[in-house]
């Protein structure tokens, strides 16, 4: 139990997100979603209207040959996010390799899921990052965007036309309104010195916080088929009117968690718009502030972090309706959360060190890598482990050993017992004494030392004792014994165990790991019956 709660209150000191946050956080991972869903719904007519205009002309119909590749690349594309998801999971709660009901629990009178493992930041800085499958992701995307630009025109197809066979600029216009891209400047400019973009994007952020960040990437790719398929659309002369007539403004932050000092970054936009932004008319505004939209209608909201605590935003946009040049305004409050370094150390057994034995400690400093954080210890000594924990050998009693943690920007301390190992239990088969049956007392090869109730895998060594035989109306037999195993005069001694024979342990003594000199355990004494 002791155990437990250390291991509970390291989790709380080095990750202390509200409750209020994960709620933002699953709110802009469903705007997301709802986003993806409307794409899926206009990209859905697309195929039927761009083979029906490919019967124009026979040169047309490779236009049409190219839509089944555009929607595999979009499924498979949207596969390997899934398939990060579900190993992420896994790894912050259930191992069954597969997302079900089991991940999840059922909280709250309106009976919300949750995932189990929302608060967990270790599967996601392990897998994403130490294990590199955000640097394979961030490639992957990469791989995808120039997939999608290649289903462009490298020349010009058109027999009819006077430039037919000429290089056009199709692909670099495509590119343009391709949206997957990666940010490769933001983590650079970061004061806590990342490794790269996944550290940036991954590194020691809880579960819930990353799924919006998926669910946006999920986006980017159904939006890269929406564009590759009016690409196609407008190639075979056709246009399909999707009428929009839900909004939802959505704040996709790269980060929901972070570090006093560093900038809080996210993206803002509409889940649902319109093919053509320049039609509709679209400005976005952040808590007053005018913010300058890209071709997609995103917008990017920039403040730095000067306080620790909830920093709420309120975001509005204005779109015109291109039909009847009605002007709607769409507003929504979001918040993040700004959190300092902290350091968190705890004995992984108990909250004392014992002299003699490795005893186990954890250590660890929210936000800083951990080949920046130095750890001392004096009375005693501390050293790092493969595993990335720390193993402290004791040296002497103390009442303030004290253990020292040195980060960037941050020293922390704390201090802890240190005891000699307790006495252990001199027994006899498993007993302290009284009656024992003349064939158990023969048995037994001789005196055990036994630590009751001690966590730590060690042994103590009984150096000797004196064996006293007195048998009724019989003078005494004495057999002196080192060690704890019984010396061939003790066990001929033993041998005559009759029942009324009385044996006494006379002047035990015995060492544990780390003594400086022998520990005098008394004795012990039994009847035979």
């Amino acid at each position: 139990m002791i155990n437990i709660m250390y291991l509970v209150l390291t989790a709380l000191l080095a990750l202390n997100v509200s409750a209020e946050i994960f709620n933002a956080f699953e709110m802009v991972d469903e705007g997301l979603r709802s986003a993806n869903k409307s794409l899926e719904v206009s990209n859905a007519a697309l195929p039927a209207a761009i083979a029906q205009g490919a019967l124009k002309k026979k040169y047309l119909a490779t236009y049409a040959d190219r839509v089944e590749a555009v929607t595999a690349l979009s499924d498979e594309a949207n596969e390997y996010i899934d398939g990060i998801v579900d190993k992420l999971i896994d790894a912050s709660g259930n191992n069954n390799n597969e997302v079900d009901e089991g991940d999840y629990v059922i909280v709250g009178e309106n009976n919300k899921r949750e995932l189990k493992g929302k608060k967990n930041y270790d599967g996601t800085t392990r897998l994403m990052v130490d294990a590199g499958l955000g640097e394979e992701m961030k490639n992957k995307m990469l791989e995808y965007r120039d997939k999608f630009a290649a289903f462009a025109d490298e020349t010009n197809m058109n027999p009819d036309d006077k430039q037919f066979g000429k290089p056009v600029t199709d692909r670099a216009d495509l590119e343009k309104v391709i949206p997957i891209d990666i940010d490769e400047d933001a983590w650079k400019l970061s004061p806590n010195k990342k490794k790269g973009w996944s550290d940036f994007t991954f590194g020691h952020m809880p579960l819930g916080a990353t799924m919006p960040i998926f669910s946006k990437f999920k986006n980017d790719i159904k939006a890269s088929e929406a564009a590759v398929l009016n690409y196609l659309a407008g190639k075979v002369g056709t246009t399909t009117d999707v009428v929009l007539d839900k909004f939802k403004v959505v704040s996709a932050p790269k980060k929901s968690y972070i570090i006093k000092g560093e900038q809080f970054t996210t993206d803002v936009f509409l889940s649902a718009a319109a093919g053509k932004q320049s039609e509709t008319g679209i400005s976005i505004s952040v808590n007053g502030s005018s913010l300058k939209a890209d071709n997609e209608g995103v917008a990017k909201f920039t403040q730095t972090a000067n306080s620790v605590g909830i920093k709420k935003y309120t975001a509005a946009i204005t779109v015109t309706n291109p039909s009847t040049a009605e002007k709607h305004t769409y507003k929504e409050e979001f918040e993040y959360e700004v959190g300092e370094r902290s350091v968190a150390i705890s004995a992984s057994k108990m909250n004392v060190f014992y002299i003699g034995v490795d005893n186990p400690v954890e250590v660890s400093a929210a936000g800083v890598a951990s080949n920046k954080v130095t750890v001392s210890m004096d009375g005693g000594t501390i050293t790092r482990n493969s595993d990335g924990t720390y193993t402290v050998k004791a040296t002497k009693p103390s009442k303030n050993a004290k253990i020292t943690v040195t980060a960037p920007g941050m020293t922390a301390s704390k201090e802890f017992r240190v005891k000699k190992i307790p006495d252990p239990v001199p027994k006899l088969s498993t007993k302290r004494g009284g009656v024992m049956s003349p064939g158990e007392f023969k048995a037994q090869p001789g005196v055990l030392p036994v630590l009751e109730n001690f966590d730590f895998d060690t042994k103590c060594n009984i150096l000797g004792f004196r064996l006293v035989r007195v048998a009724p109306r019989s003078d005494a037999e004495v057999s002196p014994n080192n060690g704890g195993r019984y010396s061939p005069g003790s066990t001929a001694l033993t041998a005559k165990a009759r029942p009324g024979d009385r044996y006494f342990f006379e002047d035990i003594k015995c060492k544990c790991p780390g003594d400086a000199g022998p520990r005098d355990f008394g004795g012990m004494n039994f009847m035979i019956r």
